[in-house]
């Protein structure tokens, strides 16, 4: 993990933003952006994407190697974005799809704009940000400084912020999605999924109260894409477990493993804007048996280093950072600086 994100280190200025001046509608492609955004900065996405743990590896292998953590990883001036903006604003502002590809083009899919001038929709989507490609490095950073851009230069209803992705993007905006509750407000999981914990864990827990609180899933897979039906069933039966309830699946008759046309994106984007409401009460006795499941566990780390059994303590604590990233924080930094002698 830790060597996955050196290229975070270094240095790169950031750039002061340009005037937006008039801001087209329509379709554009090879746009060049200028406005950096906190979201997107290194030390945030380490900080909302990584476990307690590996955030505190990370910047201790940083200061070995005397290196400090990037401003920003990227460099706009050397970024193209495809970006489609409805003729017609709503009056309260655009809806908007931040869009993470599984390909390397910056492209709006075929079909969609009549679909995204119904729903008074603005997309966006970086080219360079395919599969292929860093998660935490390029493509997590390219969505939030798309959406950054698009605040700036449009007019957009926060309450209708998302991001969405097709495949292995789809994945991507699932982290997004759990990292960024304040700013997305649901996400769209295009035959692509994981499940929370191990694989995609909390990130700080004032974070995750606001994804369990606010943040909408819809699933949206070809009823023949037989891989991802799965993937998308051990993904929703991991939500219950983190108290996340507000959840919608649609499965598009008659296709395997390809984008939704506009048929089926049409009402998709319309669960995207109706949320569930939520049972304040059921939510607060899930959370109390989470954090009882939590304190359990580190209870265990606690005794077990209590009796000397350091190695049998850290790699329990190691699962449990994995499994719960920030909702076992700040116990389980703790925990970690005792067993290494530091407290």
């Amino acid at each position: 993990m830790i060597a996955r994100l050196l290229p975070l280190l270094g240095l790169l200025s950031v750039a002061s933003p340009a005037p937006a001046g008039e801001a087209p509608a329509g379709l554009q492609n090879d746009v060049v952006f200028t406005a950096y955004s906190p979201w997107s900065s290194s030390a945030e996405l380490v900080r909302r994407a990584l476990t307690p743990l590996t955030a505190r590896r990370f910047a201790e292998q940083a200061a070995r190697l005397g290196a400090a953590i990037r401003v920003q990883a990227i460099d706009l001036a050397q970024e193209k974005f495809a970006l489609y903006v409805p003729e017609v604003a709503p009056p309260e502002g655009y809806a908007l799809m931040v869009f993470v590809p599984p390909w390397s083009g910056a492209t709006v899919p075929p079909g969609w704009q009549p679909v995204l001038d119904r729903h008074g929709m603005i997309f966006v989507s970086a080219a360079n940000s395919g599969n292929d490609t860093s998660t935490i490095d390029r493509r997590m950073p390219l969505a939030l400084l798309a959406a950054q851009n698009i605040l700036e230069r449009y007019k957009v209803d926060r309450r209708r912020i998302y991001v969405g992705g097709f495949s292995g993007g789809s994945r991507v905006a699932l982290r997004l999605a759990v990292a960024y509750p304040d700013l997305f407000r649901a996400v769209l999981l295009a035959a692509g999924s994981d499940p929370l914990g191990a694989a995609i864990p909390p990130g700080p827990a004032e974070l995750f109260r606001q994804f369990q609180d606010g943040t909408r899933l819809v699933y949206l897979t070809g009823e023949n894409d037989g891989f991802h039906l799965e993937a998308d069933k051990r993904s929703r039966r991991s939500l219950p477990e983190f108290c996340v309830f507000d959840v919608e699946t649609r499965n598009v008759p008659w296709v395997g493993h390809e984008l939704a046309g506009p048929p089926a994106l049409d009402p998709a984007l319309d669960a995207l804007a109706t949320p569930t409401p939520g049972d304040a009460a059921r939510l607060a006795a899930c959370r109390a048996s989470l954090d009882q499941t939590i304190s359990a566990q580190l209870n265990q780390v606690e005794a077990l280093a209590a009796a000397g059994k350091r190695t049998d303590a850290q790699g329990l604590l190691d699962t449990i950072d994995a499994q719960y990233g920030g909702l076992a924080a700040p116990r389980s930094l703790d925990l970690a600086a005792r067993i290494d002698g530091r407290n």
